[in-house]
């Protein structure tokens, strides 16, 4: 008899599940700013849901008292509606200032592509900033994405995910050219190359401490009592500088 070949199975496959999309955070809303404005104006709940059926969002009267009592957050489209039926700066509804890319969107009553389309990019690359708080724009789009959501130069580092960059790049200029991380950081903050090469070399001058200060004869013995630049965090005092040259760009 023929020696029988050995039953070969196939080898199993596996199929790797992708992760669900991280859920988003509720949009920052304050009940007690909403209670106040409908107070304000002499609505009733159900005029306030009249008037966000006006701006294509449809329910009940008793969304708008879970809202104000804080059992019931609105999503997006909805806090827009209840922005615009009260005659309130979304910002105010807030009941803070707004801190990610999505909130400074909702300030300005804008959906994603409508946002995308202000500033100049792709749908899904815009989308993909706001879901991950990362923005790898140059500086052109990253001037765009300041002037259309109303950001400061400090909010847009913060809310696009480049404060590390940029403590990390400032630092470079001070212990080495900052030169060579000019344009680096004109990504990051988009201003004039003029308002850089201004502010640059005097953040460098003011870190650069001689290695004799303070040993022997040559400078004060001890610190000034009085702080200096020196004193003031890096950033910060970059920020300093920088609004100095009134860029156009608020700092």
């Amino acid at each position: 008899m023929r020696p029988q070949r050995p039953q070969r199975f196939p080898r199993p496959t596996w199929s790797v599940r992708a992760a669900p999309p991280a859920t988003p955070p509720p949009v920052p809303f304050s009940p007690a700013a909403a209670r106040a404005y409908r107070a304000g104006l002499g609505l009733t709940p159900e005029q306030v849901a009249e008037g966000m059926a006006a701006h294509g969002v449809r329910l009940l009267p008793t969304h708008v008292l879970d809202w104000e009592n804080g059992r019931l957050v609105p999503g997006e489209e909805e806090f827009v509606a209840l922005a615009r039926a009260l005659w309130c700066p979304p910002e105010l509804l807030m009941g803070v200032r707004p801190a990610s890319l999505r909130d400074f969107r909702l300030a300005r009553e804008l959906g994603p592509d409508g946002a995308a389309h202000r500033i100049g990019v792709p749908p899904e690359e815009y989308r993909r900033a706001e879901a991950t708080g990362q923005w790898d724009g140059d500086a052109e789009p990253t001037a765009a994405l300041a002037h259309v959501l109303g950001m400061t130069l400090r909010e847009l580092v913060d809310a696009t995910g480049r404060r590390e960059e940029l403590e990390r790049r400032l630092r470079r200029c001070v212990d080495g050219r900052w030169q060579a991380q000019a344009d680096a950081i004109g990504r990051i903050v988009p201003v004039d190359r003029e308002d850089l090469g201004a502010v640059l070399p005097v953040l460098q001058d003011e870190r650069q401490v001689p290695a004799h200060w303070g040993a022997g004869g040559w400078g004060p013995s001890s610190a000034p009592d009085t702080p200096s630049a020196v004193d003031v965090p890096l950033l910060d005092r970059f920020w300093q500088l920088l609004a100095r040259r009134e860029p156009g760009i608020p700092v």
